[in-house]
C-alpha cells in the first residue's frame, strides 16, 4: 500500500489526473458551500432544540453552544467527505484509466469504459451510503465518548471500511460485471480495508484531504492490480 501510496502521488500531476483534480475540487467546493449554508442554519435550530428541551438545567446554553460546535464539525467534516467521494466518483474513471494507461496497458487495453451515468450513480450511493451508515451510528458513537477514544477509532474503522469499499467498486466497475463483484468484495476485503484506512487518514489533514479523494482512487488501481497479479 505504501508503494502505491508513492506512485499515486508521483502521478497527480500528470495532466489527466490534474485535470481530474481541477474539475473535482472545483465542484466539490461548490457543493460543499451551498449545502454548509443550510447545514449551519439546521443545526444551529438543532441546538436550539437541545436549549429548549434542557430549559430547566442552569448549564442548558453553554451545552447548546457545545453541542453546536461539535455538530458544526462533524457534520461539515462528514459532508466534506461525502461531497469529495461523490464528485471524484463521477471523474474516477478518468483516473483509472490514467493510471492503468501507463501502469498497466494490457489491463488497460481490455477495460471499458464507465458510463457516465454509472459513474454519477456509484458517486451518489458512495455518498448516501456514507451519509446513512454514519448516522445509524450516531448513538453508538455518543456512548463511546465516555472511553475517550472508542469514538474515534469506531468513526475510523467504520469510514475506512466504507472508503475501501467504495474506491476499489470505481477500479472493479472496468474489469468485471456487476455479478461478480460481490465476489470479488469479499476476497479482497482485507485489501480495500487498508486502502480505506490510509483514504481516511489522508481526509483527517488538511491540505490533503483536498487530494484524498483522487490519490485513493489512483491508489484503489495500483491495489486492484497488483492483487489480481498475485491471485
Amino acid at each position: 500500500m505504501i508503494h502505491a501510496f508513492f506512485l499515486s502521488l508521483g502521478q497527480l500531476f500528470d495532466r489527466p489526473i490534474l485535470a481530474v483534480f481541477v474539475k473535482s475540487i472545483l465542484l466539490t467546493l461548490v457543493l460543499f458551500a451551498a449545502v454548509s449554508v443550510g447545514m449551519w442554519f439546521g443545526i444551529h435550530a438543532l441546538a436550539d432544540w437541545i436549549a429548549a428541551w434542557l430549559g430547566g438545567w442552569s448549564g442548558s446554553d453553554t451545552f447548546a453552544d457545545i453541542a453546536t460546535i461539535v455538530l458544526v464539525i462533524f457534520a461539515h467534516w462528514l459532508m466534506f467527505r461525502a461531497i469529495a467521494v461523490a464528485v471524484v466518483g463521477i471523474f474516477a474513471d478518468e483516473v483509472v484509466a490514467a493510471v492503468e494507461k501507463k501502469y498497466y496497458p494490457a489491463a488497460h487495453a481490455q477495460a471499458r469504459d464507465v458510463p457516465l451515468g454509472r459513474s454519477i450513480a456509484m458517486g451518489l450511493g458512495s455518498a448516501l451510503r456514507l451519509l446513512a451508515i454514519n448516522l445509524l451510528l450516531s448513538p453508538l458513537y455518543l456512548m463511546l465518548l465516555i472511553t475517550g477514544v472508542g469514538t474515534a477509532l469506531a468513526f475510523f474503522l467504520v469510514n475506512s471500511w466504507l472508503l475501501g469499499r467504495d474506491l476499489g467498486d470505481m477500479v472493479a466497475a472496468r474489469h468485471m460485471g456487476r455479478r461478480d463483484l460481490p465476489g470479488w468484495r469479499a476476497r479482497t476485503s482485507i485489501g480495500r480495508f487498508a486502502l480505506g484506512a490510509v483514504g481516511t487518514g489522508l481526509f483527517l489533514v488538511p491540505i490533503l484531504n483536498l487530494i484524498a479523494p483522487v490519490l485513493g482512487a489512483a491508489m484503489a488501481t495500483h491495489a486492484f492490480h497488483r492483487g489480481r497479479r498475485a491471485s
